[in-house]
């Protein structure tokens, strides 16, 4: 039987074990796994000696702006910077123009994203209250990945575009939803069986204490974190726990900066009750102690915190409480980063350096090479209900997989990154560990940082609970 692919003499990296083998490829599926090399016709071959080969790694949180501030970043830059980062499936936000809020603009978007797509993608849904209620089951039978809740966001009623500084008298804004209206949304999704996501900061805090500080002209970075402190994650996960345990709902809780944030899931998940949450690499490898060094350019909400709430998220993902590490992929131009602290957008670039970061960790003994599987691969896929057909190396899996070089040392350069803006925390900072091929269902999109071929992705939707 022919193969359309070989990669030879791979250390394949499963979730407990190193195995040394080969891995054919056919149709877009992984067809064999050997120790022994077949006497067959092969079309093409990777030799991956010395090499490890992943199951394809998944970012599970990506803002594209596409459709919408695409002069900042557009789908088809994204996903050539996925791939040049070693990431073969993203998970689209919802937050576009217009937003994910009905079948409707689901079905547009993947007519959008679909010839851009370097990579494959799954879309996510946006919870707008009462607003959108009536159409969370049909966007779970169309396949969306998810379900997303900006909490404590207000909404413009005529675009349905989220707003976290608004005036309480604009007639055209729908302030943030009542806890009763949030209630129904964990009802409404709980009924899916899918994962409901919040982005946990308390917006009537921030707004109360950001008052106080700019009353007396605080402008340093200590001065935003008193404004957007702890607490604000705090309550909000424990709202959202309260009322997942209430209604069922898969609660997943986004980007957690704080260490209060991982202790609440951790006491829920001893409980028995599906509450799960995810980290970035900005609140791994930076703290404020960073910004003086830094500067601006690492502001993101949340806010990157302190060392105490650092190495509690290290002990969540060790102990397993964090379930995956995302990039949360926001970029902004260069124009807009540099500015004044407090009037400056959050986010950063991240999809393309979220693999090596998390590789250097795991050479550096701060995780090992089976967390990284956990956390970007196989903890992801199962999560999203799209494995085993993602996130693992099984004959009959899609042939998406990740060749590393862990010996490969290199410095993250803002030039050097593939998004159509560049802005980075991370520029200048030495890793050791990287992605030198991608493939995605048997092709190879990406070898040894360039990008290779036209955009092949397609659309990733759940394998669908009963409802």
């Amino acid at each position: 039987m022919p193969f359309d692919l070989l990669i030879k003499n791979g250390i394949i990296v499963k979730p407990d074990e190193l195995v040394m083998g080969n891995i054919y490829v056919k149709n877009g599926k992984i067809a064999a796994i050997t120790s022994e090399e077949l006497l067959a016709e092969i079309k093409e071959t990777i030799d991956a000696e010395g090499k490890l080969v992943f199951p394809g790694f998944i970012d599970t949180h990506v803002h594209s702006r596409d459709p919408g501030a695409t002069y900042k970043e557009d789908f088809r830059f994204s996903t050539q910077a996925a791939a040049v980062g070693g990431v073969t499936t993203i998970f689209e936000m919802p937050n576009t123009n217009p937003p994910i809020n009905n079948v409707e603009n689901f079905n547009k978007q993947v007519e959008n994203l679909k010839s851009k797509a370097f990579v494959d993608y799954g879309i996510w849904a946006i919870c707008l209250g009462h607003l959108n209620l009536s159409e969370y089951k049909k966007l779970h039978e169309s396949g969306v990945i998810g379900f997303k809740f900006f909490w404590g966001y207000a909404v413009h009623s005529e675009t349905f575009q989220l707003i976290y500084n608004y005036n309480p008298d604009d007639r055209d804004v729908i302030p943030p939803f009542t806890d009763g209206k949030v209630f129904e949304m964990f009802e409404e999704v709980a009924k899916t069986g899918q994962i409901f996501a919040i982005h946990a900061e308390n917006n009537d805090l921030i707004h109360t204490l950001t008052k106080k500080i700019e009353r007396r002209e605080g402008r340093s970075y200590q001065d935003l974190l008193e404004g957007r402190p702890n607490l604000a994650e705090e309550l909000t996960i424990q709202s959202g726990i309260a009322m997942a345990k209430k209604t069922g709902a898969r609660l997943h809780i986004l980007h957690i900066s704080t260490k209060e944030g991982v202790k609440l899931i951790r006491e829920a998940q001893k409980q028995g009750y599906p509450i799960t949450g995810e980290t970035c690499p900005h609140y791994l490898f930076l703290s404020d102690e960073d910004y003086e060094k830094v500067g601006p350019q690492m502001k993101v909400y949340p806010p990157i915190k302190y060392k105490e709430d650092q190495d509690a998220l290290w002990q969540g993902i060790k102990d397993g409480t964090i379930s995956l590490v995302c990039s949360d992929h926001a970029p902004h131009t260069e124009e807009e980063k540099d500015g004044d602290l407090w009037s400056i957008p959050a986010g950063m670039c991240g999809v393309e350096t979220l693999v090596p970061l998390m590789l250097d960790a795991a050479n550096k003994g701060m995780i090992s090479i089976h967390d990284v599987v956990r956390l970007l691969a196989e903890g992801p896929a199962k999560l999203f209900n799209i494995y085993p057909t993602k996130g693992a190396i099984k004959v009959g899996t899609d042939a998406d997989l990740t060749i590393v070089d862990m010996e490969k040392e290199f410095t993250i350069k803002r030039k050097d990154l593939h998004s159509k803006s560049k802005i980075t925390a991370f520029n200048g900072y030495k890793v050791k560990g990287a992605p030198v091929y991608t493939i995605i269902r048997g092709s190879i999109v990406m070898e040894k940082g360039e990008i290779l071929g036209q955009p092949a992705g397609t659309l990733v939707t759940p394998n669908q609970p009963s409802t």
